[in-house]
C-alpha cells in the first residue's frame, strides 16, 4: 500500500464514526481535520472535496455491515432456515454496537441523501439492492432444495425483511428502546416459521 493509499485509509477510518453520527452533509471539513489531526491541504491532497470523503466513508461503513451480514448468510450455516435465523441473530446480538456507532449506515445515509446528495443516494441504492439480492439468493436456494415453499416470491420477501428490520432499527434508535427492533425480528422469525418452511405433509 502506497503512502497516499495509507493516508486515505487513515482519513476514512478516523472519520467513519463521525460521518455516521453527525451526518454526511452536516460533517464539515473542520470536523474532518479535527478528527484526523491533518491539515485541510492534506485532506484535499487525497480527496477532491468533502463529498468524496463522505462517499468513501459511506462505502467503508456499509462495507463493514455488509461483511457481517454476509457472514450470517454464509456457508457456515448449512440450511436456508439456519442462514435466515443467523441473519436475525446478527441484529439481535449486534444492535448495541450498531446503535453506539450511530445506527444503520444505510438508513442514515438514505434519509439525508435523498434530495441533497444524489451521488450518495445512488450508492445507498446499490447497497440496498445488494442486500436484497443476498437474501433473495438464500431464499431461492431454499426453494431449490425443498426447504422453502415454491410459491414464495423470494425477492419480495427479501425486500420485506429489510423493511421490517430497518423500521425496527429506526424506532429503537429514536426511542432508545430495543424492544421495537426485537419486535421486528420476532415478526420475521414468525414469517419464516409459519409462511416459509416447506413442512413435510
Amino acid at each position: 500500500m502506497s503512502k497516499a493509499e495509507k493516508t486515505k485509509k487513515f482519513i476514512i477510518e478516523k472519520t467513519a464514526f463521525l460521518f455516521n453520527t453527525k451526518g454526511y452533509t452536516a460533517t464539515s471539513l473542520s470536523d474532518i481535520t479535527e478528527a484526523t489531526g491533518l491539515t485541510k491541504g492534506s485532506i484535499y491532497g487525497n480527496f477532491e472535496n468533502k463529498d468524496e470523503v463522505a462517499l468513501e466513508v459511506y462505502k467503508y461503513n456499509a462495507g463493514l455491515l455488509g461483511k457481517s451480514m454476509s457472514h450470517s448468510l454464509g456457508d457456515e450455516f448449512p440450511t436456508t432456515i439456519e442462514k435466515l435465523n443467523a441473519f436475525i441473530n446478527f441484529y439481535r446480538k449486534s444492535w448495541k454496537a450498531v446503535f453506539e456507532n450511530g445506527g444503520c449506515p444505510l438508513m442514515n445515509a438514505a434519509t439525508e441523501a435523498d434530495d441533497t446528495f444524489p451521488t450518495l443516494k445512488k450508492q445507498v441504492t446499490k447497497s440496498f439492492e445488494s442486500w436484497i439480492k443476498n437474501i433473495t439468493e438464500v431464499i431461492t436456494q431454499g426453494q431449490e432444495n425443498g426447504e422453502i415453499h415454491q410459491d414464495i416470491n423470494a425477492e419480495e420477501l427479501g425486500s420485506l425483511f429489510i423493511m421490517i428490520v430497518e423500521g425496527g432499527i429506526l424506532l429503537s434508535k429514536t426511542t432508545g428502546d430495543e424492544k421495537y427492533l426485537n419486535l421486528a425480528l420476532d415478526r420475521i422469525l414468525l414469517i419464516i416459521d409459519k409462511e416459509l418452511k416447506n413442512l413435510p405433509s
